[in-house]
């Protein structure tokens, strides 16, 4: 009889603090997200491999219960191998980026996804090399500004921690001037995407302080 009072009484008190719980966002929360990605293939039968690696890390302070305003950042390298001829060739790029973020939590899916709508703008650098197999040569640095609108969501895992999906960008803008060059300028409006959000999604993680 003991032990099943321990029992019950054990059940209530986690029953108790997992209704107490509660996941989301106030003011005055921090936040630090990022996501990482590291990729390497090795084609031997056309005599290439590529190397790419990209960090997004970000930091972000809520305003009010539902609104945070952040920085984030970028930074990654590419590097693709030709080793079909007698000295290797490659082709080596780099970028960095800053930017800045609003975002706007409206909807609820249940206790744990909290959906949000985001606005950012940031610019981007980019520099890199050409090797022949006997030379390098430095690419033209490319620098670029962009903005952009779009959707994600939080699913909490604990009350501090949660799973980031930035789903594809709805609308967005870019502009890019190497040096001494012409500058491009490319404006998407992906409003169809709506059929397949997760082909173009982006995982990472959310930590609140």
């Amino acid at each position: 009889m003991k032990k099943l009072l321990l029992t019950l009484t054990a059940v209530a008190g986690l029953t108790f603090a997992s209704q107490a719980q509660e996941f989301g966002f106030k003011k005055t929360d921090f936040i630090v997200e990022g996501n990482f990605s590291a990729n390497t293939k090795n084609n031997k039968t056309a005599e290439k491999k590529e190397n790419s690696f990209n960090f997004n890390p970000s930091v972000g302070y809520f305003v009010s219960d539902k609104v945070a305003v952040g920085l984030d950042f970028n930074f990654g390298n590419l590097k693709e191998t030709n080793y079909s001829g007698t000295n290797d060739t490659y082709n080596k790029s780099s970028n960095f980026g800053v930017g800045a973020y609003g975002r706007y939590y409206f909807l609820d899916l249940g206790s744990r996804f909290k959906t949000y709508a985001q606005l950012a703008a940031g610019y981007q650098q980019r520099t890199g090399e050409v090797n022949n197999g006997t030379t390098t040569t430095d690419i033209p640095k490319v620098k670029g500004f962009g903005a952009g609108a779009g959707l994600g969501m939080n699913y909490f895992v604990t009350e501090n921690i949660a799973i980031n999906f930035g789903l594809t960008d709805l609308l967005s803008f870019g502009t890019a001037k190497e040096d001494g060059g012409k500058s491009s300028n490319e404006f998407n409006a992906n409003i169809n995407s709506f059929n397949n959000f997760f082909d173009t999604a982006k995982f990472g993680l959310t930590f609140k302080f």
